[in-house]
């Protein structure tokens, strides 16, 4: 059974950081790609970054360039997101996601999320 399980969210105020993990079981974890998705209320669900089965390529959504990083540990089965310079349009409840074409947006299994809020 895949599990994907998200920790790390919290609130923080606008230009804080904090780093998403998620630990996954049940799958090959080093030959899948794996990424995070966020959705707020209201709003449709949006892909944030994601990073290729090696580790050797990360993508980010034009909105978090610069300012977020991927990472991922396949001796731990994880990925990270690292996040920084957060403001208040970031808040949303971040999923991490996986499937063969994770990195196009087609995720097959994600986790349940972990809230973020960013306000003053």
């Amino acid at each position: 059974q895949v599990q994907l399980v998200e920790s790390g969210g919290g609130s923080v105020q606008p230009g804080g950081s904090l780093r998403l993990s998620c630990v996954t079981s049940g799958f090959t974890f080093d030959s899948m790609p794996i990424g995070w998705f966020r959705q707020a209320p209201g709003k449709e669900r949006e892909g944030v970054s994601c990073i290729s089965a090696s580790g050797m390529t990360q993508n980010y959504a034009r909105f978090v360039r610069g300012r977020f990083a991927i990472s991922r540990d396949n001796g731990k089965k994880s990925v990270y997101l690292q996040m920084n310079g957060l403001q208040p349009e970031d808040t949303a409840v971040y999923h991490c996601a996986t499937g063969p074409d994770a990195c196009r947006d087609e995720w097959t299994h994600w986790g349940h999320g972990t809230q973020v809020t960013v306000a003053s």
